[in-house]
């Protein structure tokens, strides 16, 4: 029975490559980059033979235990499609103590488990060195290894329990999604450290904390006794020890747990009234704007991108920040990048109906009333956005006289966002993410054209704002004046806004047929 969970275990790896070419290609770069960090993240651990063994435990419990940290985060953020998930054996009827040992020997295949494989054989290779390291380099092998694919099966599990449906496997990935985000520039900023003089006090003080955490323990016993602390590496062995029983232990009751449990359903939130339809007044232009109210409102995938919006501002900001750019010139960036993002939403808007565009043309509405329907909910959230903003910005400054300047770019980058986007969702709608799927999956069809369709759509309305851009800087740096950029900023975004309206209406009007076309195959 263990050899057929195996095979299936291979099998299941094997169809990882098995797919479109272009996603088999994309999934072999993606494996690759990650052995290549692999690779250099081991010959970093095999180089600390030469080093002292202060400065090598110091580096290898900080590896060790940000390694186990990422098993036990990851299987918990992106466990909950397991597909050795205990629940899929449920019908055959094995006894829920073997099927826990089969389905946990055949975990240890997989490559994440053979990364930490590699990367504590590496261990073993940096204490070859120090005879009082090596026998307990070689001891905590099958313990971290056992750690780490024990600390995945538990992550996944509860990840299925508990986060098996739909909305929260959204929240968990928009979660993970904006830690990445938000880590860059800390990453960026781990660059610039000067580690030859600051960085091995910082991974000293993160090794301190770290040794007596059960994601550390293993990985210090034998740092441990390489420094001649033979009591301490011990009492880390029986935390080690105890903390693998416990997960042991943890995943025997889950297993239990899933078999008699069936999957989450998603729960359906009752409704009542009409929404945004009733508050609204009934004619063609509102009731597209009450849709889109509502699907702002509701749907995941404007939800995901309303939150990357300030993520994307202060990512930018950080990235300024580390590289030494005067904050008072960064302090002018955050609400126009906010204003940009909120607009571009809308440019592929026609493809995220889906077959509901069928509406649109069965009742002939107008195509300036489907294009300034759209763009309803991102000006109800814009236009607050610039005016509270710019006072922010002012306020954070110190510049009062810098008010009109601020006013005016946001608004014109706003404007013209919304008026590019209303003509590009008409002339060049692309394969979208289909409703009620997962807003971090890839569209059903790909094409070459969606990738420079979002960065022309990004790309325009910074080209519309230049000027202003021109006139805020010469305001800066000569003449103080900012009038002018707020009234050739307001002009700009409100004529590019009216503009993009007609006409991408004249586009929904003649284009509707072939709209409707592209919606029903996408």
């Amino acid at each position: 029975m263990v050899a057929q969970f195996l095979r299936l275990r291979l099998e299941t790896l094997g169809n990882l490559i098995r797919r479109p070419p272009l996603q088999a290609f994309g999934m072999t770069i993606g494996i690759l980059a990650g052995l290549a960090l692999v690779v250099f993240t081991a010959g970093v651990l095999g180089s600390l033979r030469d080093e002292s063994p202060d400065i090598a435990r110091a580096v290898v419990i900080t590896v060790g235990s940000v390694v186990s940290l990422i098993f036990a985060l990851g299987a918990l953020a992106f466990g909950a499609d397991d597909s050795l998930e205990p629940r899929r054996f449920a019908l055959l009827g094995i006894p829920p103590t073997r099927l826990t040992v089969m389905i946990g020997i055949a975990s240890l295949v997989s490559i994440p488990v053979l990364s930490v494989l590699t990367l504590s054989f590496a261990q073993v290779v940096g204490w070859s060195e120090n005879p009082a390291a090596i026998g307990y380099a070689v001891l905590v092998v099958p313990i971290i290894v056992a750690t780490s694919a024990l600390l995945g099966r538990v992550g996944s599990a509860i990840a299925a329990l508990y986060l098996s449906t739909q909305r929260r496997r959204e929240v968990v990935g928009l979660i993970a999604f904006a830690t990445v985000v938000v880590a860059a520039p800390g990453i960026a900023a781990l660059s610039a450290v000067d580690w030859g003089s600051h960085g091995l006090p910082i991974i000293r003080r993160i090794a301190a904390v770290a040794t007596w955490t059960p994601f550390g323990a293993a990985w210090s016993v034998p740092a441990d006794a390489a420094i001649g602390r033979t009591d301490d590496a011990l009492l880390k062995l029986g935390i080690a020890l105890g903390f693998l029983v416990l997960l042991a232990l943890v995943w025997r009751l889950l297993v239990g747990r899933m078999l008699v449990s069936p999957q989450l359903q998603e729960r359906r939130r009752p409704y009542r009234g009409l929404g945004w339809f009733g508050a609204l007044p009934a004619s063609p232009l509102t009731a597209v704007a009450a849709r889109s109210l509502s699907y702002w409102g509701r749907d995941p995938r404007y939800l995901v991108s309303i939150a990357v919006v300030p993520v994307v501002a202060l990512v930018v900001v950080g990235t300024l920040v580390i590289a030494g750019v005067p904050g008072e010139i960064i302090a002018w960036i955050p609400v126009p990048i906010m204003c940009l993002f909120l607009g571009w939403i809308v440019h592929n808007d026609v493809a995220q109906d889906s077959t509901a565009f069928w509406l649109h043309l069965s009742t002939s509405t107008a195509g300036y009333a489907d294009r300034l329907g759209r763009i309803v909910p991102p000006l109800l959230i814009g236009l607050p956005l610039v005016v509270a903003g710019s006072f922010i910005t002012v306020w954070v400054t110190g510049h009062p006289e810098f008010l009109l300047g601020v006013l005016g770019l946001s608004a014109c980058v706003l404007f013209s966002a919304l008026g590019v986007a209303s003509v590009f969702s008409a002339a060049f709608p692309y394969p979208a993410v289909l409703p009620g799927a997962n807003p971090f999956a890839q569209p059903q069809r790909t094409s070459s054209a969606s990738s420079v369709v979002q960065v022309a759509a990004f790309v325009l309305p910074l080209l519309l704002a230049a000027p202003v851009v021109w006139f805020v800087v010469t305001g800066i740096l000569d003449t103080g004046d900012f009038g002018t950029a707020f009234f050739v900023g307001l002009g700009i975004g409100l004529v590019a806004l009216i503009g993009g309206v007609l006409w991408g209406g004249s586009i929904v009007d003649r284009r509707a047929p072939e709209l409707l076309e592209f919606t029903l195959q996408n």
